[in-house]
C-alpha cells in the first residue's frame, strides 16, 4: 500500500456504522472475511453480517475483532462508539497521578542510558522527554526549532536542523520514512501520513545504492565539533498498555557504534557533570 492509498483510506466519508470501519480495518490489515472470521473464533456469515449493518455486534466482539486486527487502542475507543458502546480505554496526560510509575520508568530509563542519548516522543514523534545527553547534539540548531511541540522527524530532516550536520543524510532519512510509512500503514493516522508527505518534500538526497554487507543496523552519523559521531539505535515501547497515552509513546535509546564515539559521549558527559 503507497501513502496515497493510506491516506484514501484514513479520510474516507466519515463511516459512522461499526461494521464500515471493521470493513475499513479488516481491507488494511489484507484480510478476508473468512481469515479474520477464523481469527475471531466466529463465522463468516456472522462477521459479514456486522459488516453491512445486518446483525449489531457486542461489545466483546467488537474488542475481539479490534484486537485481532491489532487496532490502537485510539480507534477500539472509536469502534467501540459505532458500536453504541462506551469507551474502553482512557486517555491520561503523562502527568496524571495515575501515570506517575510509567512516568518514573521512562525517567528511569532516560538517566540510566547516559552517556548514551535517549528520547521519547509520542505517536506524532513529538518530543517528550530526553536526558541531558541530547541537548548538547542539537547545539547550533536555531531556538525556533526546538520550540514546542518539538518534532523529532523534522528536526531531522529540516535543512537548518540536523540534515547538514548528518553525514550519511540519504540512507538515514530513507531509514525513517520507512518506519514512518509502516506506522502509516498500521494506523492510517490522517496526521502522520501528513507528516509522511511532508518530510518527503524536504531536499534530502536520494539512497544511492544498498547498505554495505559490513552494516549491521544502520547507523546515525552526526557531525559534532569536527568530529564524526556514531550510533544505532533501539526502541521500546511498553508492553501491555491500557491507556492510550502509554500505548503511543515510545522511547529511542541511542549507543555508539564504534570506540570513538562511545570515547566522545563520555567526555561530554564529564564535562557537564
Amino acid at each position: 500500500m503507497n501513502a496515497h492509498a493510506s491516506t484514501a483510506r484514513a479520510e474516507p466519508s466519515q463511516p459512522i456504522h461499526i461494521g464500515d470501519h471493521l470493513r475499513e480495518w479488516r481491507q488494511r490489515r489484507r484480510m478476508s472475511q473468512l481469515d479474520l472470521a477464523g481469527e475471531a473464533e466466529i463465522s463468516a456469515r456472522h462477521l459479514s453480517f456486522v459488516e453491512t449493518g445486518r446483525a449489531a455486534p457486542s461489545r466483546d466482539m467488537v474488542l475481539r475483532l479490534a484486537e485481532r486486527l491489532d487496532v490502537p487502542l485510539r480507534e477500539r475507543n472509536v469502534l467501540l462508539v459505532a458500536a453504541g458502546f462506551a469507551p474502553a480505554f482512557p486517555q491520561r496526560a503523562l502527568e496524571d497521578p495515575a501515570l506517575k510509575s510509567a512516568r518514573q520508568a521512562i525517567d528511569l530509563v532516560l538517566r540510566a542510558h547516559e552517556p548514551n542519548p535517549a528520547l521519547a516522543y509520542d505517536r506524532h514523534w513529538n518530543l517528550v522527554s530526553a536526558n541531558r545527553m541530547v541537548a548538547p547534539l542539537l547545539a547550533g540548531v536555531p531556538e525556533r526549532l526546538l520550540a514546542q511541540p518539538l518534532n523529532v522527524l523534522r528536526l531531522a530532516f529540516h535543512p537548518e536542523g540536523l540534515a547538514p550536520r548528518t553525514v550519511n543524510l540519504a540512507e538515514w532519512c530513507a531509514h525513517l520514512l520507512e518506519r514512518l510509512h509502516r506506522q502509516c500503514e498500521l494506523t492510517a493516522d490522517p496526521e502522520l501520513i501528513k507528516l509522511y508527505h511532508d518530510l518527503k518534500s524536504y531536499p534530502v538526497p536520494a539512497r544511492s545504492g544498498p547498505l554495505s554487507s559490513d552494516n549491521v543496523a544502520i547507523p546515525f552519523k552526526l557531525r559534532q565539533d569536527g568530529e564524526i559521531l556514531s550510533f544505532f539505535s533501539t526502541t521500546m515501547v511498553f508492553g501491555t498498555p491500557v491507556d492510550i497515552t502509554l500505548s503511543e509513546l515510545a522511547l529511542e535509546t541511542f549507543f555508539p557504534a564504534d570506540e570513538r564515539t562511545a570515547e566522545r559521549l563520555r567526555q561530554m558527559a564529564a564535562a557537564m557533570a
